[in-house]
């Protein structure tokens, strides 16, 4: 074949739609350059066919056991959990209905709605963590409000296991002062940091919270908030960490936004959110087993697809 030809092939595969018409050799160094751009040519195209493969993740499966086969088959034995509690000031009333009128965060006697999620996180998601170390994040009480986070340790350290978180929350809830206003995007911030310092290994962050995210009084003809501006940045970008975010909602909600969220979120390179409606889950009439194993599927459900689609993205270390 003539170099004519080789020329004109060689720019059709880069993209040039307009064929170099020129008989002079190319420079072993300019055949490197144009190999490398048909090389990032074909990476960008591939990964932007998995982002829209895994744009929206639907939920897929009926049974706890299909998901936990699903995740073993994908190559996840183990994960990292993150843990995120959200103590924001309308925990004080939104548990009008489902908490007998009681503050969400009310500790003694009937254990309240934070207690029973933690309890129920432990028995179900705790088998899917690596080493039983989870780090407890704390978000909207009188000290962080809607910009930062804190440990539930004061040296920063992970809990080991659910029992010791339990008993953490237990302690410090006495002496928080709730607070506000609601946004999520310190906590999942806060996650993706601990993930860079894994490098890369895969987590899921579930954040146990009472509601949507702090919105204009009126709305302002459906301006966002800086708190929903800030809370969605946040949640596209931990699409670029091998991160799966779980919200758990416990309260009375509402809840709207939050379903917004899980199906309608813009500009990810996968769908790494998943709302699950913990209240309506644990007032269903079935078996305590029941509810836990409903739980369960709830929140792990899309949590396959989303460690397949950080795999083929090229996220995990």
């Amino acid at each position: 074949m003539g170099n004519s030809q080789a020329k004109k092939r060689e720019a059709e595969y880069s993209g040039n739609v307009e064929a170099r018409n020129t008989s002079k050799v190319l420079s072993p160094r300019f055949q490197q350059q144009e190999e490398a751009s048909f090389n990032i040519h074909l990476h960008g195209k591939k990964k932007l066919a998995t982002k829209e493969k895994y744009a929206l993740i639907p939920d897929n499966f009926t049974t706890l056991e299909q998901v936990t086969s699903a995740l073993r088959h994908e190559g996840l034995e183990s994960s990292n959990l993150i843990l995120g509690i959200d103590f924001t000031k309308s925990n004080e009333w939104t548990g009008r209905s489902s908490f007998n009128n009681k503050s969400l965060h009310s500790i003694g006697g009937t254990p309240n709605p934070y207690e029973k999620a933690i309890s129920i996180i432990g028995k179900t998601l705790a088998p899917f963590d690596d080493d039983n170390l989870i780090p407890c994040l704390g978000f909207g009480d009188a000290t962080t409000h809607d910009s930062e986070v804190f440990s539930f340790h004061a040296d920063d350290s992970s809990c080991h296991g659910f029992e010791e978180v339990l008993a953490c929350y237990q302690k410090i809830v006495p002496n928080l002062s709730l607070s506000g206003p609601t946004s999520y995007a310190p906590v999942i911030e806060a996650a993706m940091d601990i993930v860079e310092k894994t490098h890369g290994q895969f987590h899921v962050l579930v954040i146990v919270a009472d509601g949507q995210v702090t919105r204009y009084g009126n709305n302002e003809g459906g301006k966002l908030s800086p708190q929903e501006e800030k809370t969605i940045k946040a949640i596209a970008d931990a699409s670029s960490y091998p991160l799966s975010i779980v919200l758990v909602g416990v309260g009375d909600g509402p809840w709207e936004d939050m379903k917004k969220f899980d199906d309608k979120l813009p500009a990810r390179d996968f769908d790494n959110f998943q709302f699950v409606n913990f209240t309506d889950i644990m007032s269903k009439k079935i078996s305590p087993s029941a509810k836990e194993a409903a739980f369960a599927l709830a929140a792990l459900m899309e949590i396959p697809f989303q460690y397949k689609a950080a795999l083929e993205l090229g996220l995990l270390g």
